[in-house]
């Protein structure tokens, strides 16, 4: 994917390369059959085309870097930033950060910062790509896209730059499915559910937008839950992977889609529109979001049933 367009054509986030993983020419014998089956899925994983242009200035990307646990299971690396940093100070947060003009992809985006704030290698032997993920809407006005990687190598060590990140945690990828805890919750937190949610109004397009709360069992020490965009994104990675949905609602009734919520943004929020004319985009031509009738599953069950078998020796 080239994130640089000439002319007026806007940043086509999901317009990039097939990945290079190829599951039958990898060994990973220690998975279970589900684990299997979700990195197969991930790695088949096609977003649906989008018709909207993204101003490159207001991209961003994250990087869910999967790794498989002693027993098996798929986990996730998380991070807890720095309560010194200007924007979600503290947080529980998956590395990644804004794209910048060297970036050749969203997806060197978020190898990048993953590089910078854990010192994840931008390797991709190593570490290879499984998919992107269709973008999301943050409310710092950003248009986030996620890009789901494989951890291969486990003699890599983490070098966290401190000024950003203070911890580095994982937390299992099914747990995003589950409203029962993978832990045993400690004494002083037995009365708090493992996950709630909020519903709130939408910052942009008008309805309510369902927020997810997950404990991450370090609260005690400190570290926050995993909430907001990030819960999101990895409910949506989890949905996928496993190929089946939550044993919650994840979408207030109502919800507006997430590609109406940023069509809604791109043509009506002036940080928005003043990036889109800077880099020749005409706002005004965005589809109106009560155009986009995207499933409320993302399409993922159309574009899902994927029922290739694994190679026995993944």
């Amino acid at each position: 994917m080239s994130s640089a367009r000439g002319g007026g054509s806007g940043l086509r986030l999901l317009h990039f390369h097939r990945p290079q993983f190829d599951v039958s020419k990898t060994s990973i014998p220690e998975l279970t059959p589900e684990s299997r089956r979700c990195i197969q899925t991930l790695a088949a994983y096609r977003p649906p085309k989008s018709p909207l242009k993204y101003p490159k200035s207001r991209s961003a990307a994250v990087l869910v870097a999967l790794f498989v646990g002693r027993m098996g299971d798929l986990y996730v690396l998380l991070s807890r930033r720095a309560s010194s940093l200007r924007s979600y100070a503290g947080d529980t947060a998956l590395p990644g950060g804004k794209w910048e003009p060297r970036d050749r992809s969203i997806e060197k985006t978020a190898r990048r910062e993953a590089y910078e704030e854990i010192g994840l290698p931008e390797d991709y032997k190593k570490v290879p790509l499984l998919c992107i993920l269709e973008p999301f809407l943050a409310r710092n006005q950003l248009i986030v896209t996620p890009v789901v990687v494989l951890i291969l190598d486990k003699t890599l060590r983490p070098i966290l730059n401190k000024a950003e990140v203070t911890a580095l945690f994982s937390h299992p990828l099914g747990s995003f499915l589950r409203s029962e805890p993978p832990f045993p919750l400690e004494q002083e937190m037995l009365e708090l559910k493992y996950h709630t949610y909020t519903d709130v109004e939408s910052n942009t397009i008008p309805g309510k937008v369902r927020m997810h709360n997950f404990l991450t069992g370090r609260e005690a020490g400190g570290t926050k839950p995993i909430f907001g965009l990030t819960a999101a994104i990895l409910i949506e990675v989890a949905t996928i992977g496993y190929g089946r949905e939550p044993d919650f609602d994840p979408y207030a009734p109502g919800q507006p889609t997430m590609q109406q919520r940023i069509a809604h943004a791109l043509r009506y929020d002036p940080v928005f529109r003043d990036a889109e004319r800077a880099e020749g985009i005409d706002p005004d031509k965005t589809p109106d979001p009560s155009s986009l009738v995207e499933s409320r599953t993302r399409k993922r069950r159309r574009q899902g049933g994927i029922s290739l078998l694994l190679p026995a020796k993944l």
